[in-house]
């Protein structure tokens, strides 16, 4: 059985999960690989498996980490900086460990992901759901509003005009400070 995920967003796209695995409690930086919650660093990414759908398909073992943390500096530089060229070049270097096959299924044409080593699926994985993202709707790939939050979201809304991770957390402490300093000024 795995652990309870301890992280304040968790349900997004696989590329923007993966840079969810870092938060801010009270200031300060949480690594949900790094012992976060009082997980071990292969128990964080078996629950971070779990998260995504990925535990099936994929183990939780240190090489498996490994490649998953280089995708996830990867995909923070690319995220950061849609303009680095050389955020893109590690990008494309986690996508080098994988392609998609065209396979034909019961229902119709398909598509399979290989894999040259098992241990890069989940990295890979992730890599592959940021182009996908980029080629649906870049503009939508978002940072929290809040100063005090590193936490990345797929804006989803109608008007695509979210900006905090969560209203129930940031964007409500942004209100109540907004509220706060207009009555203060009263």
């Amino acid at each position: 059985m795995t652990a309870a995920d301890p992280r304040p967003l968790t349900g997004e796209p696989v590329a923007l999960d993966l840079l969810n695995t870092r938060w801010m409690i009270d200031g300060e930086l949480q690594d949900l690989f790094a012992g976060a919650a009082g997980l071990t660093r292969v128990q964080g990414l078996a629950v971070w498996l779990e998260s995504t759908g990925l535990a099936g398909r994929f183990r939780a073992d240190a090489a498996t980490l490994v490649h998953l943390l280089t995708a996830r500096e990867a995909l923070a530089r690319a995220v950061a900086d849609p303009a680095d060229e050389s955020a893109r070049t590690l990008v494309d270097a986690v996508l080098e460990h994988g392609r998609i096959r065209a396979t034909l299924t019961a229902e119709g044409p398909g598509e399979r992901a290989e894999f040259d080593d098992p241990t890069w699926g989940p990295a890979w994985t992730a890599a592959r759901d940021y182009l996908e993202l980029l080629a649906g709707a870049p503009g939508r790939i978002r940072a929290c509003a809040s100063e005090t939050c590193v936490l990345h979201f797929h804006d989803t809304s109608r008007n695509g005009t979210r900006r905090w991770c969560s209203m129930a957390a940031c964007g409500n402490r942004a209100k109540a400070s907004r509220h706060y300093a207009r009555t203060r000024e009263r």
